[in-house]
């Protein structure tokens, strides 16, 4: 898209035309990110909520936090941190709750602590993270990426977003331990799509796809609604409910029209942290290694997952650097305090703001909108209770088929190349982390780079972070060698 020069007020603060985007595309793009990542509003208090009394998710002292809460605090800190973000750093990349740590808090570390002392462990890596930043050592880790990695975390990162996708909507489906098989995943049901949900979701691939190819404006926003309302009516008809209760029911979401539209959010959850505790209940040791897992996660998903977004809408320079990249990751950790602070878990980068940039997203102010709609969400039944899963899991795919064109700039012929951007690639999915894919590349780049006799061209601080990694990924052994 061309620049052109500002029109307004609006334009010349977000630089909208600098861009070569508009206030329609930037709203647009906005409301589709909201759609696409909405989900973490009903999944988060799923993953960390608990009921009172119950066993699920209950820290050491036999404590939950309640479901409700945990939603409004959710849709709190995503609101007013993506709101931030596109006001300070003029990105459209929208933050929420990671899934990654809301899971490592709730199977890992609660078992052993409060959840207070757990949301302090947050703060603290969110601390550390802020600090990284400002020293600039955050910045010149980024910077120090060769841009063939560069190019295949993005790639990485759109086969992620695809698989995360078919996963949701039941495309893809873990194969039943009693089948006998050493398969670990399979089409459907017995390699066959026999539920509606996830032929909502095919037909919403295929619509999508379609509307991209005829570059129609708003294609997959529109995607989005047609599926969504052919989902409510199909519900009416069928009846068909959660999959929690129905093996062929909706993921998550059940489209169906809500009873009552409005009410107060709780937010008794904010400022219920202890930022030291876990120290004293587990010991400096235990403890310190918990925060630092927090911290790598957090520092290597947001990195990887900027510089595929930044990729992906043109935003990068020639050696594929974000400008202003240091305040963006200021911000960036800052959601993590603001998130163990009002206890919904790390905010980070949602990886899903891909399909407002498809949309035409460029700046903040697509930021800007879907904060507001998250903050909108604590007050109203928002629509994110209506749109499932497989409604919006399709434009995931379409935006992992956009993103993995980013291999083109790999040359595949240079062996020391090909293999870590291949394994940078192939491991995001395969191993369903972000973090896990940069850190095998990392690792496999400097050696491959040292076998190619090339060792002295890699940059000193790519020796560090992939010294680290392998710390990272050994740190089971290394905890069992001194426990």
């Amino acid at each position: 898209m061309s620049s052109r020069a500002p029109s307004g007020p609006l334009d010349r603060f977000f630089k909208i035309g600098v861009r070569g985007s508009t206030v329609g595309r930037e709203i647009r793009g906005g409301l589709v990110t909201f759609f696409t990542m909405a989900y973490i509003v009903v999944l988060n208090p799923i993953v960390i909520g608990g009921i009172p009394g119950g066993e699920k998710n209950a820290d050491v002292l036999g404590n939950v936090l309640p479901l409700a809460q945990v939603a409004a605090v959710t849709a709190l800190v995503a609101g007013v941190m993506s709101i931030i973000f596109g006001l300070v750093a003029n990105y459209p990349f929208a933050i929420a709750t990671g899934l990654g740590i809301n899971s490592l808090l709730a199977v890992t570390i609660v078992p052993e602590v409060t959840w207070p002392e757990a949301m302090g462990l947050v703060v603290i890596d969110g601390i550390i993270i802020v600090l990284l930043a400002v020293t600039g050592f955050r910045t010149a880790v980024f910077n120090a990426v060769p841009a063939e990695l560069k190019a295949a975390i993005a790639a990485g990162i759109g086969a992620f977003i695809a698989f995360v996708g078919m996963v949701d909507a039941g495309f893809v489906r873990r194969v039943p331990d009693a089948a006998g098989t050493t398969v670990p995943v399979q089409l459907g049901t017995d390699n066959s799509i026999d539920t509606i949900p996830t032929l909502i979701f095919v037909i919403g691939v295929l619509l999508m796809g379609v509307l991209v190819i005829r570059k129609v404006p708003g294609g997959l926003l529109i995607g989005i609604i047609i599926t969504t309302v052919l989902s409510i009516i199909l519900e009416s008809i069928w009846d068909l409910g959660s999959g929690a209760s129905n093996p062929d029911g909706w993921s998550l979401s059940v489209p169906d029209l809500p009873d009552a539209f409005g009410g107060l959010p709780d937010l008794g959850l904010v400022g219920d942290v202890d930022l030291f505790g876990a120290f004293s209940r587990i010991g400096v040791l235990a403890a310190s290694a918990f925060v630092f897992t927090l911290v790598l996660s957090n520092f290597f998903d947001a990195m990887g997952t900027m510089t595929g977004l930044g990729k992906e809408g043109n935003l990068v320079d020639e050696k594929g650097n974000l400008p202003g990249i240091g305040r963006a990751l200021v911000v960036e950790g800052s959601g993590a305090i603001a998130g163990g602070v009002a206890s919904s878990s790390s905010n980070t980068v949602f990886v899903e703001s891909a399909s407002g940039i498809a949309e035409g997203a460029r700046t903040g102010l697509a930021n800007v909108v879907t904060g507001v709609l998250f903050l909108v969400a604590m007050f109203l039944t928002p629509l994110y209770e209506i749109v499932p899963l497989e409604a919006v899991a399709p434009a995931l795919v379409v935006v992992g088929a956009m993103m993995i064109g980013q291999v083109r700039s790999i040359d595949f012929t240079r062996f020391d190349y090909a293999l870590p951007a291949f394994l940078t690639i192939v491991a995001m999915p395969f191993t369903y982390s972000i973090a896990n894919g940069i850190g095998v590349g990392f690792i496999s780049w400097v050696v491959m780079a040292t076998a190619a006799g090339k060792a002295r061209t890699v940059h000193p601080l790519l020796w560090i972070v992939a010294a680290v990694f392998v710390a990272y990924f050994a740190r089971g052994p290394i905890s069992d060698l001194f426990g």
